[in-house]
């Protein structure tokens, strides 16, 4: 018995009603992609994700109800965030269980300089940057001084991160895993942070700056017990897949597998399924993400959509008669907002599997806890592991 879940990063449904609050009024990540892209997608319509319910669209559904259908074959709804915040670790520890009520701390004004002082005696390196900024767009604007000095690039974003970019023929990719490990015992208490990154990049023949996919994060590890805990300790496995295993900082993860590409993380997934285990499989999708999302790039986002859609049946048919098929998101990354951070939007889940029933709208939900809560329950036959998430295990069952 399995549950599985897929994280495709990012692809949020529309904004929630705090949204202005974070600078996001009228974001809406997977409307503004359809907006830019006429999306293929029709497996992920016929388990309902046109269908997802929005009472404040005229149409009364998602994407202005472009992609609803007549007759759906999954399970769907739509989650808002209980936890302040809109980055990746609140979003994942808030579908495992936990409720970030203060949010991760950001740096808009970038680091204080007593912190990068103590980072460059610490480390031995000279810094670049530290700034706000778009990771694709600061290699190439610091690029050159970097090549040539040696000293690493630092920048942050809107969420609470203090990411390290290096090319590897300067900084070799350990050297660069070693600085983020020190940055990492250095941002905690007064100067928190969420995940320390190393954005490790090359440099082709062309003279094109390209990050490579051995990206790593340093995550603050969850201050309570999650599902991915419950789970475990009941003697089951939790196989983690991509960057799942950072986001926890490996806590209740008993397997992890890295992946490349989305591409990779869906054949990983299928890999897993295939093995003979009882437990949750845990995978997250960061391409859309990380290549589109913050990129404000709506048609490759939207190409992605559709890459995954055509690999979902294999992942269905790979699925044993007692597994559950989870598919959600962790928050929003409008490619056609303003800046390139992500936005404050409810969240989708389309669910299959043999055990559940078909056609089952769950509406509007509170928090992506319930995921997670859901998951837990079919898993361990048991409510309320968590301190917030309700499961509605009995409504689909």
């Amino acid at each position: 018995m399995r549950a599985t879940i897929i994280v495709m990063d990012s692809l949020g449904v529309g904004q929630l009603p705090d949204a202005a609050e974070y600078g996001d009024a009228g974001t809406d990540t997977l409307g503004h992609i359809l907006d830019n892209y006429p999306l293929d997608i029709p497996n992920l319509r016929k388990l309902g994700l046109g269908n997802i319910e929005r009472p404040e669209d005229p149409s009364g559904k998602v994407a202005g109800g472009r992609l609803a259908v007549d007759n759906t074959e999954g399970i769907y709804g739509r989650f808002a965030e209980k936890s302040e915040g809109k980055d990746t670790i609140t979003g994942h520890w808030e579908i495992a269980g936990i409720e970030t009520k203060v949010p991760n701390k950001t740096y808009y004004d970038g680091f204080p300089q007593e912190l990068m002082d103590e980072f460059v005696r610490r480390t031995g390196y000279g810094y670049l940057g530290n700034c706000v900024a778009s990771g694709t767009e600061i290699i190439e604007e610091l690029g050159d001084e970097h090549e040539k000095t040696g000293k690493v690039i630092v920048y942050t974003s809107s969420d609470s991160v203090f990411q390290i970019a290096a090319n590897t023929d300067v900084v070799p990719l350990e050297e660069l895993y070693r600085i983020c490990r020190i940055a990492r015992e250095l941002l905690v208490g007064e100067y928190a942070c969420g995940r320390v990154i190393a954005r490790p990049y090359i440099k082709g023949p062309d003279g094109k700056r390209v990050r490579t996919a051995d990206r790593h994060d340093y995550a603050l590890s969850p201050p309570e017990d999650t599902i991915l805990d419950v789970i475990s300790k009941a003697g089951m496995t939790v196989y983690s897949i991509g960057k799942i295993r950072d986001i926890f900082n490996g806590k209740g993860i008993t397997e992890a597998v890295h992946t490349e590409s989305n591409d990779d993380g869906v054949t990983k997934t299928i890999e897993a399924l295939r093995k003979d285990f009882d437990g949750l499989i845990f995978t997250n999708l960061v391409d859309f993400d990380s290549k589109y999302g913050h990129r404000r790039d709506p048609v490759g986002y939207g190409k992605a959509i559709e890459e995954f859609d055509r690999r979902l049946p294999e992942i269905i048919d790979a699925l044993k008669e007692d597994d559950i098929l989870i598919i959600t998101a962790d928050h929003g990354n409008d490619p056609t907002h303003i800046d390139f951070n992500h936005t404050r939007e409810y969240v989708f889940s389309l669910l299959c599997g043999q055990p559940l029933r078909k056609g089952v709208d769950l509406g509007t939900r509170s928090s992506f806890a319930d995921i997670g809560a859901t998951a837990a329950e079919y898993l361990t036959g048991r409510k309320g592991v968590t301190e917030i998430g309700e499961s509605f295990l009995d409504r689909i069952r």
